[in-house]
């Protein structure tokens, strides 16, 4: 990294010999061993184990003159859901060797020499990072990013098809942010960024059967008040930390 920080001429162009920036270490299973171990596997596993053989057994019922039509289509899609479940996680998780399998994907250059950048929009900091990893593409990636004016309806298309291409590929998901690192509106500052996942990927968040109407509806029900409050705390936390260690590096210097 360091090398490719030369060589888009980094140090000169911020003068600074130093950076903090805002990355993602990719793949995530990497740091979830146990997570995905514990939670994930053993769910799936269970799951795949027990379901088919309740259809099995549904079936066997229905064969001796039962009605079990209803309960047969109700775990064949639970089984269904599990396998999309499976799928999803595994989706993120890829063998990991040596340090040469991990992947880096900065988005933010939060502090050089002297700097705070949280007076530069999102585009420059996108854009400046995109420079660093075109010199060091083995282990950095630049991360893909969509413009959206939402005053206007044909950029907002753009944008959710844009987004619907990219969870359909297998992809995450994206983060919505202000134009602005920082912006206040009527109501106070504005949600620094907000996580709009893929439908699959969120099976591994909220679980196989999230997708369920009964339980769409329970989600979509939830109140987001405290989660917003405590972004945005953090956000603040961390912006005065950043600034109090640059002051801190100014006169140690």
């Amino acid at each position: 990294m360091n090398a490719a920080l030369e060589k888009s001429n980094f140090w000169g162009d911020l003068k600074t010999d130093w950076v903090c920036l805002d990355c993602e270490l990719m793949p995530w299973s990497t740091k979830a061993q146990a997570l995905i171990r514990e939670q994930y596997a053993a769910v799936g596993a269970a799951s795949r184990a027990a379901l088919p053989e309740a259809v099995t057994l549904l079936k066997q019922a229905q064969a001796r003159g039962l009605d079990t039509k209803a309960l047969i289509q109700h775990y064949q899609g639970r089984a269904e859901m599990v396998n999309q479940y499976v799928k999803a996680y595994q989706a993120y998780c890829w063998p990991v060797n040596n340090i040469n399998d991990l992947k880096v994907a900065p988005f933010h250059i939060l502090a050089t020499e002297g700097q705070v950048h949280t007076d530069k929009i999102h585009l420059w900091h996108l854009n400046r990072v995109a420079q660093i990893c075109q010199y060091d593409a083995g282990i950095m990636i630049a991360t893909p990013y969509k413009t959206v004016d939402v005053t206007d309806p044909d950029s907002e298309n753009e944008g959710i098809v844009w987004w619907q291409k990219l969870t359909n590929k297998g992809g995450e998901g994206m983060v919505v942010k202000p134009f602005q690192f920082m912006k206040k509106g009527r109501r106070g500052w504005v949600q620094p960024a907000l996580k709009c996942r893929g439908r699959e990927y969120l099976r591994i968040i909220y679980g196989p059967e999230y997708t369920a109407p009964e339980n769409l509806e329970r989600l979509r029900a939830r109140g987001l008040s405290r989660k917003r409050s405590l972004a945005l705390r953090e956000f603040a936390l961390g912006i005065e930390g950043l600034e109090r260690f640059v002051v801190g590096m100014i006169n140690l210097g």
